[in-house]
């Protein structure tokens, strides 16, 4: 498991891996840039439901360390994108960036660099191939980072409201259901119903429009919440 993973504008993957781990040493030895591999990302829901995994997603391509003058720029996008744990110290090692790759005379740290050749996902809205191209044209939802504590609080603080959805459903609507909520983004939220006549489903609300932050967000749901009880 990489400490942590990013993607540059470039849409390379770029992973920190212990430098004992089986990856790196791979890496290392591998001859001209020919070392294939495949990462298989499991996306598992925050919030307790069954049949939590959401989705995976699996991205092969060729796996290389990241060399020369890259590091710099590769150690400064983890730390920006991971600023915890071990990533703490690395914007201070910048300047000397073989720092993060040395430990007591051996590698502690590796950055590698998996040029990406193919995708493949699997999630809630179905199976498809994906092009590297649109992976390197995409921008991080600005929901991602808030998604887990707002989908427990929803669960928790306001299950009731969540149940309430269920009359925007229509002839779907039911008694005695209960509701999870299973994923949220910036374009809507999706519930999970399950108990009564229609058994078990999903259910996605969207947004009037895409929000851009968590202010944003909040007017959404004040605006699909007060929906659901009229």
């Amino acid at each position: 498991m990489p400490a942590a993973r990013t993607v540059t504008p470039d849409g390379d993957v770029i992973l920190l891996v212990s430098g004992e781990s089986t990856a790196a040493r791979a890496a290392a030895h591998a001859q001209d840039d020919d070392l294939t591999a495949v990462i298989e990302i499991t996306d598992v829901a925050p919030v307790s439901v069954p049949h939590r995994i959401r989705g995976r997603a699996w991205l092969a391509g060729w796996l290389t360390p990241v060399r020369g003058d890259d590091r710099a720029a590769c150690a400064a996008l983890l730390a920006e994108r991971h600023p915890v744990g071990e990533l703490l110290g690395m914007r201070e090692s910048l300047d000397a960036p073989s720092a993060l790759l040395q430990g007591g005379g051996r590698p502690a740290w590796m950055m590698l660099r998996l040029e990406v050749g193919e995708i493949s996902v699997d999630d809630l809205w179905g199976a498809e191939h994906v092009d590297p191209d649109d992976l390197a044209a995409a921008e991080p939802d600005p929901i991602v980072a808030h998604e887990t504590e707002l989908l427990q609080h929803l669960h928790s603080a306001h299950g009731d409201r969540i149940g309430e959805l269920c009359g925007l459903l229509g002839a779907r609507e039911a008694q005695g259901m209960t509701a999870v909520p299973l994923s949220l983004d910036r374009l809507g939220l999706r519930v999970r119903f399950a108990g009564g006549a229609a058994g078990s489903f999903d259910a996605r609300f969207d947004f009037p429009e895409p929000v851009a932050d968590i202010c944003g967000l909040r007017r959404a749901m004040h605006t699909l919440f007060s929906a659901a009880s009229h």
